[in-house]
């Protein structure tokens, strides 16, 4: 993926540098391959027919180059299906293949995702799939887009991780004091999250560059002075934001739950159920966070186990301190959710039951 992306900034900055007096222009198409006409160490020379785009139905022929290092190389037989980069100019094209094409298998594991939640969720799933689909659509058409036009990172990020959380469990569970409990208990712990990761980030003077797409962020043709740590502190807001979001709701139904079997508990007794409730979550949610996080560094860290790289030298690396950092401020926010969650939903309960004896 990361060598598709490579190459697809270089030829979209060579599509825009005239060669000769003439523009080339490129575009990402997808292609199955018909034959593999020629084939030794170094190449492949390989008969395509393209599927999409402007050149859809062409038969083109290209010259597969392989390096020998499999990590880099994409040797292809009959009827793979692949991407290839068109490079067109005047009215000559070559074409050039990228990547394997594995976007079909990703949509029809999406779907079986959508089908499982519809069949299993039913009403509920339903309206699990609307907010999924509200939350990728903040994220991809809003957000984003936001910060690429230069906008700070991080209030931009709060703003739209409160506003995926309102809409979220108000389309989940309704309009009520369980939704609007879970909501405050969401928002206090994903901020929670967001203010230490920037103080703590800020101490320990992380770069927010320790990742390979963060320096390619520098190369874009859109020449943006990116703020590097704000875009680390919002990717912890929004990393946490699920996981919060889940235990907060998880203690307000429980809290509702219990008074609605005993409604004579008094709010310090419900306050404490909730709290029960929180911390048996609790264990089982921040390793979610954690095992997440270290999930996606495997190979770095089995790279330090085989070097037997010291651990003071471990710690102290930009790229571990900032999944260190992320990987527990996340966890913090999580935990600060379960009593605030707690408190509010009791409250509530019992201000609505005493307004109710009222009336």
């Amino acid at each position: 993926m990361k060598r598709l992306i490579l190459l697809t900034i270089l030829l979209s900055i060579l599509a825009i540098v005239p060669t000769y007096g003439e523009e080339i222009q490129s575009y990402t198409e997808t292609a199955i391959v018909l034959e593999v006409l020629d084939l030794d160490d170094q190449s492949q020379h390989v008969q395509l027919k393209i599927t999409s785009g402007k050149y859809k139905e062409k038969i083109v022929e290209t010259i597969n180059h392989l390096s020998g290092n499999y990590i880099y190389d994409i040797p292809v037989k009959e009827n793979d299906k692949v991407v290839v980069v068109i490079e067109e100019q005047n009215d000559t094209i070559e074409v050039f293949v990228s990547d394997y094409m594995r976007q079909n298998y990703a949509i029809y594991l999406g779907l079986l995702f959508v089908a499982l939640i519809l069949l299993i969720g039913r009403k509920r799933g339903l309206k699990a799939v609307l907010t999924l689909t509200i939350t990728l659509f903040i994220i991809l058409k809003v957000l984003l887009p936001l910060i690429l036009r230069g906008y700070h990172p991080v209030p931009i990020t709060i703003a739209a991780s409160v506003f995926i959380t309102v809409i979220t469990l108000f389309v989940i569970a309704g309009i009520n004091s369980k939704s609007i409990a879970a909501i405050l208990g969401t928002t206090g712990g994903v901020l929670t999250a967001g203010l230490l990761a920037y103080l703590i980030g800020s101490k320990v003077r992380l770069t927010g560059m320790s990742s390979e797409e963060a320096v390619m962020l520098t190369y874009i043709p859109q020449a943006i002075a990116f703020d590097f740590r704000g875009l680390l502190f919002s990717g912890i807001i929004l990393g946490a934001l699920g996981a919060v979001m889940d235990i907060g709701m998880s203690i307000a139904s429980s809290i509702e739950e219990i008074h609605r079997v005993n409604p004579r508990l008094t709010q310090k007794e419900l306050f404490a159920s909730g709290m029960n409730v929180g911390q048996d979550v609790m264990g089982t949610m921040t390793n979610t966070l954690i095992l997440a996080y270290t999930g996606s560094s495997i190979p770095l860290l089995l790279l330090f186990m085989a070097y037997e790289t010291s651990f003071v030298k471990i710690l102290n690396l930009d790229i571990i301190a900032t999944e260190v950092i992320r990987s527990l401020a996340g966890s913090i926010g999580l935990v600060v959710a379960i009593p605030i969650t707690a408190l509010v939903s009791s409250f509530f309960i019992k201000r609505n039951k005493t307004h109710g004896d009222h009336q």
